[in-house]
């Protein structure tokens, strides 16, 4: 193994609590997939794919192609337990460069995504009260700083916090779900016709291969989140049993609720209509509830934030941590207060994301994160691979099913899904490699390890 691949001497826990449990796990999974994407996503892949069959394959591939990454990468969270998610894993593999490199990136994504989910609350709460659109920026740094003031409080009140509020995320869908299945039969039975899964395809053509690819893409982006899990290991009382089954356990859930969720589009709106919606949720309930259907939908968005900004948070706050643990960053982050919060880590990364949320577009922000997101994707992939082969014997608690096959699908994906947002997206792709290259820079200037 390369010299710079050792781990820094440390405590081993670093000061963080190891209080954690699968609760948390499925929380922080499912409380950062499910949300926005899946009310907007839908239209979009309706407007490739124009069949519902197809529609709903294609929402299933999506899925299983995440849970199979889920389980890939299941294999290096618990075989490297430690707090930093895809860092940790790019280090011991490559080396601290590539290590920080990695992190950096990673950190910067989290950042950005702070930042625009911020901004959509803002924004959401406008929508739900027009007083507020004055101020909407307001409302966005208000919930960032109340949620900063929670988790300064500690590990327990924040996972508690997740706990709950995915909780009623996760409910709230299935009430939405169950309610537009439910009003959609009494309007067949009332009028004597309603669109059906089998019949809703009228008004619409079929589809292409450039169309399938642009809806899985869509579809692949709307199950984010998945990896949540894997930066809080070290915080988890039994990472080995409790990873595999918080993450499995996790996209399996929010893949029901995406099927289900397009089953009822299906069923309410005609295909011509799914088709051209830029919100299918809001237009669906506006069908069956009447004027309130936007409101309802606006409020299960707001509903649907806050555990996402928590969860980001916690994230962000781990990668900072655990860089500068291993004295890849300033080491006053690597400091952890007596909640278990890494405390500077924590400001650090609030302030960044205030300053993105002021100065920033949501366009550019959500342009950022999807680049470092897949390019950070493809090196966690190669970096399985590479410690399959480098280094045998350390103990595996659980190992990726299918492997190399499971992998070499995940890894294909991701390296497709990043060359086409290259390729679709050079301005902003450039924009995000000269941010890595910045944080490189300044790396080799301050002289850190």
């Amino acid at each position: 193994m390369p010299a710079d691949t050792a781990c820094a001497p440390s405590d081993p826990t670093g000061g963080l609590k190891r209080i954690l449990g699968v609760g948390f796990g499925l929380a922080v999974v499912v409380g950062s997939i499910l949300g926005i994407g899946i009310l907007r996503t839908p239209g979009l892949v309706a407007a490739q794919l124009g069949e519902p069959s197809i529609i709903l394959i294609v929402w299933l591939l999506g899925g299983l192609y995440t849970l199979v990454g889920a389980v890939c990468l299941a294999e290096l969270g618990t075989m490297l337990p430690k707090a930093g998610g895809y860092y940790v894993y790019a280090r011991r593999a490559f080396g601290s460069t590539a290590g920080f490199g990695v992190g950096w990136a990673d950190w910067v994504t989290y950042c950005c995504v702070l930042g625009y989910i911020s901004i959509a609350i803002g924004e959401f709460s406008a929508e739900l009260v027009p007083a507020l659109a004055s101020g909407a920026k307001v409302v966005s740094v208000t919930s960032l700083l109340a949620l900063a003031a929670m988790q300064w409080n500690g590990l327990r009140i924040s996972s508690w916090f997740q706990e709950w509020t995915s909780a009623v995320k996760f409910t709230a869908f299935l009430a939405l779900i169950l309610a537009a299945l439910v009003y959609s039969g009494s309007a067949a039975e009332g009028a004597g016709a309603a669109p059906s899964v089998a019949t809703a395809a009228t008004g619409a053509g079929g589809f292409g291969f450039v169309g399938l690819i642009v809806a899985l893409q869509s579809v692949v982006i709307a199950y984010g989140g998945w990896q949540s899990a894997l930066y809080f290991t070290e915080e988890d009382r039994d990472p080995a049993r409790n990873l595999p089954r918080s993450m499995i356990g996790g996209v399996v859930s929010v893949l029901v609720i995406y099927i289900l969720v397009n089953v009822a589009l299906l069923v309410v709106l005609p295909m011509g209509d799914l088709a051209t919606s830029i919100l299918p949720a809001a237009d669906a309930a506006q069908r069956l509830i009447g004027g309130q259907g936007s409101l309802v939908i606006t409020i299960l968005s707001i509903i649907s934030l806050p555990p996402l900004l928590n969860a980001i948070l916690l994230i962000g706050t781990r990668i900072l941590f655990a860089m500068g643990r291993d004295g890849l960053f300033w080491s006053g982050t690597a400091s952890v207060n007596a909640g278990g919060t890494p405390g500077a880590a924590m400001l650090v990364t609030t302030a960044v994301a205030f300053v993105l949320i002021v100065f920033g577009t949501f366009e550019r922000l959500v342009a950022f994160a999807s680049f470092f997101l897949a390019a950070n994707y493809v090196v966690s992939c190669l970096a399985l691979i590479t410690l399959r082969r480098r280094e045998p014997e350390l103990p595996r608690p659980f190992r990726a099913w299918a492997y190399p096959w499971s992998v070499g699908i995940v890894c294909a994906g991701a390296v497709a899904f990043l060359v086409g947002f290259v390729l679709g997206d050079t301005t902003n792709s450039l924009a995000a490699l000269s941010l890595l290259a910045a944080g490189l820079v300044g790396r080799r200037l301050v002289g850190a390890r």
